[in-house]
């Protein structure tokens, strides 16, 4: 897919070397190595695998997906973004579909917001690099207070590319989706208690999710802490990877064979599952009593099509995912919620960079409103996007209008 290869001299490549920068400590002897490909018109995707530490999975992915002037030349501009994907994600197949294997027919939000003038970063999570076969003996550790350092070492580089190119030592907004969001969220309360020129973010966007349950909702919040405590004896106990295989096969039999019966469940075919998976999700992931991926055709209570992404889309994403997944994090983000015992000290309260949430009505939607009133910033803007599931917001064909839009205007306003 990539077929050539930059190296960007003048910068630091080790994620252990890269300084908390402020505009006169970015700069470091060494090098990235970035591959690039092109995306569509101008727009073009930069890739880096950075090393973050020894373990065997010590590596993130580092994207840019931005406009060129010429080849390899970035166009300048003084917004940029670092994005965070989801559970059984990648950036790419949230953010940049039609990058995904195998390839999505939706747009994607990242070249969107490249076209209208936003320098789009993005990192890939540790668990998401590993092929099948690989050593996955270091998922145990793979936590959020991990991830918290690894994208730190992620927004040093992009501040640290950026400065190189033109753009200025500017802070980025930080853009989460989903368990991203939540990550976002942490993120940013987390970093707040750091001197300010050792800060990277100055703007935070979840999308549809977030940082901490109300006190009407006590009852949801009780049930997460009783299932963080018994997943960290799951950890004990030696389950570390939840692996992404479900989410793959039925994608790939959704694509490949949709009107077959399901080797999953006899009664369904292999389409029916695919839609039950992401237009009744309240049925296995009860986050709220209507949660749903993708907004449904309903007969009754049975999905039997989806009103706003095709389904294509949907298979592709599913049959994109990683096939590993650090079951850790998953425990460590209950427990975030939890309040008890939290494996990092982020509390939303110290947040006061201005903050944009950004729901969807039958994904997380209302649910996500609490938290925008625990932050501390003085600017909050909150838009729940009527009769969109989840991941609408992503592939719909009416999220341009509706939720790209506005986000892109909040951005470039900020």
């Amino acid at each position: 897919m990539f077929r050539h290869l930059l190296v960007i001299t003048g910068l630091c490549a080790c994620a252990a070397e890269v300084p908390e920068p402020d505009a006169s400590s970015i700069a470091q002897p060494a090098s990235f190595a970035f591959q690039r490909e092109h995306v569509v018109d101008d727009i073009y995707h930069y890739e880096l695998v950075l090393p973050v530490g020894s373990d065997p999975n010590a590596a993130i992915r580092v994207h840019r997906i931005v406009r060129e002037v010429s080849p390899w030349v970035p166009r300048r501009t003084p917004h940029a973004t670092m994005m965070l994907h989801g559970d059984f994600a990648t950036f790419e197949t949230n953010f940049a579909p039609t990058l995904g294997q195998p390839a999505s027919p939706a747009p994607g939000l990242a070249p969107y917001l490249a076209a209208h003038g936003v320098d789009v970063w993005g990192v890939d999570r540790r668990w998401t690099l590993p092929a099948p076969e690989d050593d996955v003996s270091d998922f145990a550790t793979m936590g959020v207070a991990q991830e918290v350092d690894d994208l730190r070492a992620a927004l040093a580089v992009a501040r640290a590319v950026r400065l190189a190119g033109g753009s200025g030592a500017g802070k980025l907004a930080l853009v989460g989706f989903s368990h991203g969001g939540q990550l976002a969220y942490i993120y940013a309360a987390s970093e707040a208690a750091r001197p300010a020129p050792l800060r990277h973010v100055d703007a935070v966007v979840p999308l549809d999710f977030f940082g901490a349950y109300g006190p009407e909702h006590a009852a949801e919040q009780a049930e997460v802490c009783a299932r963080s405590e018994l997943g960290y004896q799951y950890v004990a106990d030696g389950f570390i990877d939840s692996d992404n295989s479900f989410q793959i096969l039925v994608g790939e039999l959704a694509r490949t064979a949709p009107d077959d019966v399901s080797p999953i469940d006899p009664t369904l075919t292999n389409r029916g599952v695919m839609l039950q998976l992401v237009g009744e999700t309240y049925r296995f992931v009860p986050i709220t009593p209507t949660y749903r991926l993708l907004a449904p055709i309903l007969d009754g209570e049975t999905a039997i099509g989806l009103v706003e992404t095709t389904e294509a889309t949907s298979n592709a994403w599913l049959e994109g995912s990683p096939f590993h997944q650090a079951f850790l994090e998953t425990v460590d983000f209950d427990a975030m919620l939890c309040g008890n015992n939290a494996p990092v000290d982020a509390p939303l309260s110290r947040i006061t960079v201005p903050l944009l949430y950004l729901g969807a009505e039958l994904g997380v939607g209302a649910l996500g409103l609490h938290s925008t009133t625990e932050v501390s910033s003085s600017d909050v803007t909150a838009l729940v996007v009527p009769g969109f599931g989840h991941a609408d917001l992503l592939f719909a064909a009416k999220a341009e209008a509706l939720a790209w839009e506005p986000l892109t205007a909040w951005l470039l306003t900020r």
